[in-house]
């Protein structure tokens, strides 16, 4: 009896979007993690994405596990979660860590799989090497620079109010210590930056703006119509 899924369209779609997920769990977690993008779709093929695959000698194209089988078997009786975790052993007996977490897609029928599987082998150093050391940062963020590590201003605002508040703050500290902008063109050269920051998609952030430059909502929106 056939136990694979008929992906829709939208299903598949909706795989490939987590191939992007797997290749930022990989870089995030390190190399002491490998982890796989499962599709239901062929049971002899089903894997289509992969990172550090060598701990399990699986590449694109290897087929899905037993373990992943009894769990959705699991599933369709309704006696297990969406989710797994486990130990395990790879072919060359070394341990693992693993966990198992069922992709659900159109009509909520269980498509794919995403599973992780941490090398228990992996020496402490590396381990910590990888968490230190290969940090990247893309050019939008303002950063401190080390060596090897970038570490960037990222803030945790408790509501958006807030986060508007830091980037206009921040926005304006900004534009003020530029020299090259004249001061009457000071508050535009702040709306600018903060419409290019994607500030005035929040509620309110006309509101706020104005408030925090001393300046009407019709400034704002004049200087917003400019720039569109």
């Amino acid at each position: 009896m056939k136990s694979e899924i008929a992906l829709t369209e939208t299903d598949f779609l909706i795989l490939e979007s987590y191939k992007q997920v797997i290749n930022g769990l990989g870089e995030y977690l390190g190399s002491g993690y490998e982890i796989v993008l499962h599709n239901l779709g062929s049971y002899d093929h089903s894997v289509i994405a992969i990172q550090n695959g060598h701990y399990t000698e699986r590449k694109v194209g290897a087929p899905i596990t037993n373990i992943a089988l009894d769990m959705l078997e699991s599933i369709k009786k309704k006696s297990s979660s969406d989710s797994i975790t486990y130990f395990t052993t790879n072919r060359n007996g070394k341990p693992m860590k693993s966990t198992t977490i069922a992709i659900r897609g159109e009509q909520n029928k269980v498509i794919g799989l995403l599973c992780i599987n941490f090398y228990l082998d992996l020496p402490f150093s590396t381990f910590l090497h990888d968490f230190t050391s290969h940090c990247k940062a893309d050019s939008f963020a303002t950063d401190k620079t080390t060596a090897t590590t970038k570490i960037v201003a990222e803030e945790f605002s408790e509501n958006s109010a807030d986060l508007i508040y830091h980037l206009i703050n921040t926005t304006r500290q900004q534009i003020y210590s530029d020299n090259t902008i004249s001061s009457v063109n000071k508050n535009k050269a702040i709306i600018q930056t903060l419409y290019d920051k994607g500030v005035f998609d929040f509620k309110d952030a006309v509101l706020l703006v104005a408030e925090k430059l001393n300046i009407s909502k019709n400034t704002v929106y004049l200087h917003l119509r400019n720039i569109k």
